[in-house]
């Protein structure tokens, strides 16, 4: 459980790191798990509905950007999004009943690992109220060199930012002379995780150590909180809810929102969606 100086922290700068969250034998599963999974992707030569592909993957040597939806592909990673230990934080972020929005594991490896460019999740996913974050359960070290998440304390307060340029959305933040501030490195060790807010600017640089960065990534809703985007039926918003019991009275804020369409051409992930950005910053550090 959180200290109430760490939720005062979180709350406050819009993200918290907390370390030793995981067993070893956990954190032993989900690397066999990913290992398997590596194993599989030099079967396929482009991204499906399972791998995010690296523009340089090949059957000798396999590079991922992503596994998709990881819950659904195995038990594993189902068991870890259940975890108390995670789902007991998260409670004391967003209160009594959690709700799943979606799930990935992003991957950088070793000398290479994709950037991701400065952006809010909030962008890609609007919802009725903002007690929406990000757990991301570390396999590995998260080191300033292999690309570790960076975020900006206190944006989740702050303005919304436009991430459209020429009318389509891009997945990361447009704006002429964007400039994210004071910046705060993620430094964690495997086995911990971090969490942010939905509204956090963050980013990562790509990887520039002989070391992978794996990080799988659930994002978690407040129960009474209802996309905006899908309207999806009872049923299927029933399917999501991971502890509490289901309503039909969204709390609805005062939030920014900007819909997050039209999207690119064939645009799937995140890192598909951000090659359409013309200034794509992080991926020349």
């Amino acid at each position: 459980m959180l200290t109430s100086e760490q939720i005062a922290f979180y709350h406050e700068n819009g993200y918290i790191v907390v370390e030793d969250v995981l067993s070893d034998e956990e954190l032993a599963a989900l690397r066999r798990v990913t290992d398997e999974f590596v194993e599989r992707s030099r079967a396929i030569s482009e991204s499906d509905d399972v791998f995010d592909l690296e523009p340089n993957h090949s059957a000798e040597r396999p590079r991922l950007r992503r596994i998709k939806n990881p819950i659904m592909q195995h038990e594993v990673y189902d068991q870890i999004f259940r975890h108390d230990g995670i789902l007991n934080i998260v409670e004391q972020l967003i209160g009594p009943g959690v709700r799943r929005n979606t799930t990935k594991l992003n991957m950088k490896e070793p000398d290479h690992g994709s950037a991701v460019e400065w952006h809010q999740d909030w962008a890609f996913y609007p919802h009725t109220n903002d007690d929406v974050l990000a757990v991301g359960v570390c396999l590995d070290d998260m080191t300033e060199e292999n690309g570790c998440m960076l975020m900006a304390p206190g944006s989740h307060k702050g303005k919304l930012y436009s991430h459209h340029e020429h009318g389509v959305f891009v997945g990361a933040v447009s704006e002429p002379g964007f400039e994210p501030g004071e910046t705060a490195k993620c430094l964690v060790k495997a086995g911990g995780i971090t969490i942010h807010h939905a509204r956090t600017l963050h980013a990562s640089t790509p990887n520039h150590s002989a070391n992978p960065r794996r990080l799988l990534l659930f994002e978690y809703c407040s129960l009474d909180s209802w996309p905006l985007m899908t309207g999806p039926t009872f049923e299927e918003y029933s399917a999501t809810v991971v502890r509490g019991e289901p309503g039909v009275a969204p709390r609805q804020e005062a939030v920014p929102v900007i819909i997050p369409l039209p999207k690119p051409e064939n645009a799937g992930s995140i890192f598909e969606i951000q090659e359409s950005l013309k200034n794509r910053e992080m991926a020349r550090r």
